[in-house]
């Protein structure tokens, strides 16, 4: 059942999302050769909780973690630790903020200092990807119109959608219905509403599609060791068509 969301509730997402995107920020800043991922971990929690609101993923499940950060072929849920970031390495965080008991999550994938094509082509076409299913958001369309618009804007430039991760709604809990397959039918699916929030967040290999499980039970890795790429927006469905409401993005 997807749970719409008043306009006012809305805005309290907004909050929790305005604290989110001033620690992705910190952290794309932050994150250089030399650095290790629980130097980042460390940052995003002062922050985060300066601002009077809490890691959402602390504790999660048992996640041990304040952000998560997967560097290279680990596509989501890397436990941040004494893995040090290189030059040409790319490294996906992915934060969530909890306000006022309102939830934001977002991630984004970030280039540690310059890197091969591949790779910047993969950064592109999942962002770009993200922001396809974004334009999707508009009050009467469906689900599956997300999904396809992912999906078509990925496998259009030979790149690969992860099957078996999903984004999901969101509101006071991090995951809510529906599920947000990166493939799917244009005009299939829930009817998107006005005050519908989803997690959008294109999860992308530059190989195949298979992932595999990390022997700490967290960690997703691409199955044949490709570069990965993941990035994320908490969205909501207005009147007035899709609001993002962790813009990250530079035009923000």
């Amino acid at each position: 059942m997807i749970i719409p969301k008043t306009p006012e509730q809305v805005d309290q997402m907004a909050a929790a999302g305005e604290i989110l995107v001033r620690c992705l920020r910190m952290l794309a800043t932050k994150a250089r050769p030399g650095v290790t991922t629980a130097e980042l971990d460390d940052a995003a929690e002062k922050l985060i909780r300066s601002q009077g609101a809490e890691p959402a993923f602390k504790g999660y499940r048992g996640f041990p973690g304040s952000i998560c950060a997967s560097p290279n072929s680990m596509v989501v849920h890397g436990i941040p630790g004494p893995y040090e970031l290189k030059r040409g390495d790319v490294l996906s965080v992915d934060v969530g903020v909890v306000k006022d008991g309102w939830v934001a999550d977002a991630a984004m994938t970030l280039p540690i200092g310059p890197v091969e094509e591949g790779a910047r082509k993969l950064l592109d076409v999942t962002k770009g990807a993200l922001f396809a299913g974004v334009e999707q958001m508009q009050p009467g369309n469906r689900l599956g119109d997300v999904s396809a618009a992912i999906q078509r804007a990925v496998e259009i430039e030979g790149l690969s959608i992860i099957r078996t991760l999903v984004g999901h709604g969101i509101g006071k809990e991090m995951h809510e219905e529906p599920q947000v397959p990166n493939f799917g039918t244009a005009g299939k699916g829930p009817v998107l509403e006005e005050g519908t929030v989803l997690a959008i967040e294109p999860m992308v290999n530059a190989g195949g599609a298979l992932v595999r499980m990390g022997d700490d039970g967290w960690a997703v890795y691409s199955d044949d060791g490709s570069l990965a790429a993941h990035f994320e927006f908490t969205v909501a469905v207005t009147a007035n068509g899709p609001r993002i409401l962790t813009p990250w993005h530079e035009d923000k």
